[in-house]
C-alpha cells in the first residue's frame, strides 16, 4: 500500500475550532472516492480534495441529495448543494459526483491563494454559504479520508 499523504499537505494550518465526525456508509465512502478521483483528474493536490470533502460533509453529509422539497435550500442539489439557478449546471449534472466536484474545483481554482487559506475561507469563497464558519468543523475528518483513500 502506498504511503499516506503528509499531514502538513492535508491540514497546513491545523484545524480551527471543534471538529465534527460522522460514520460513513458505503454510498458516502463511494462519494469520497469520487471526489478524490475528480480532484486527481483536475490535476489538483491533496489539499483541494480535503477542502472538497469538508465542503461536501457540511453541505450534504457526503450524500448525493436530490430535491428535498420544502426542506431544500432553494434549488440546491447534490454533494455540494449547488444550485441550477446559480449557474452550477443542470440538476442531472449537479447530482453527478464527478461533475459537481469538478464544478466546485473550478470555483476553488479561481480563489486567489486558496492553497494558503484556512479551509473554511476557501470553501466559503466558492460556496457563499449563510454559515461561512461551518466548513471548519469537518477538516480533520476530510483530511483523514483523503489520507486513507488518496493512494488506495
Amino acid at each position: 500500500r502506498a504511503d499516506k499523504p503528509d499531514t502538513s499537505k492535508l491540514i497546513p494550518h491545523g484545524t480551527q475550532g471543534e471538529q465534527s465526525r460522522i460514520t460513513l456508509n458505503d454510498e458516502q465512502t463511494a462519494n469520497v472516492k469520487a471526489i478524490i478521483a475528480a480532484t486527481k483528474k483536475a490535476g489538483l493536490p491533496e489539499r483541494a480534495a480535503v477542502i472538497s470533502i469538508a465542503t461536501s460533509l457540511q453541505e450534504s453529509k457526503l450524500e448525493n441529495l436530490g430535491h428535498l422539497g420544502d426542506m431544500n435550500d432553494h434549488d440546491s442539489l447534490g454533494l455540494f448543494q449547488q444550485r441550477p439557478s446559480s449557474g452550477w449546471g443542470t440538476p442531472e449534472q449537479i447530482t453527478n459526483p464527478e461533475y459537481s466536484t469538478t464544478a466546485f474545483l473550478k470555483g476553488l481554482k479561481q480563489v486567489d491563494g486558496w492553497q494558503d487559506m484556512p479551509l473554511t475561507d476557501a470553501a466559503q469563497t466558492v460556496q457563499v454559504s449563510a454559515y461561512p464558519d461551518a466548513y471548519a468543523q469537518w477538516e480533520q475528518q476530510a483530511a483523514d479520508l483523503v489520507g486513507q483513500y488518496w493512494n488506495s
